[in-house]
């Protein structure tokens, strides 16, 4: 990971150890917002990783969608772009 990514990922991490025990378990997407997060920024680094999880963190709401939504790969913006 990037030094961006690591920087990015610690309020992740926090929220996992302190909060996320308190919530509970009500994620509307699998994986969940937290763990899509931390894989988007190892894959993709800080900046299209953290834009990547604030999109999704952004579509976690009420009117929002649900079920499997994978961080894409490096290799899948290739396939669409040929």
């Amino acid at each position: 990971m990037s030094p961006l990514a690591h920087v990015l990922a610690l309020p992740v991490k926090a929220y996992r150890l302190i909060f996320s025990p308190w919530v509970g378990f009500n994620c509307r997407y699998q994986p969940t917002c937290s763990q899509y997060a931390l894989d988007a920024l190892r894959t993709h680094g800080g900046l299209k990783g953290g834009w990547l999880a604030a999109r999704r963190i952004a579509r976690c709401n009420p009117w929002g969608g649900c079920g499997y939504d994978p961080v894409p790969g490096n290799g899948e913006a290739r396939d669409e772009a040929s």
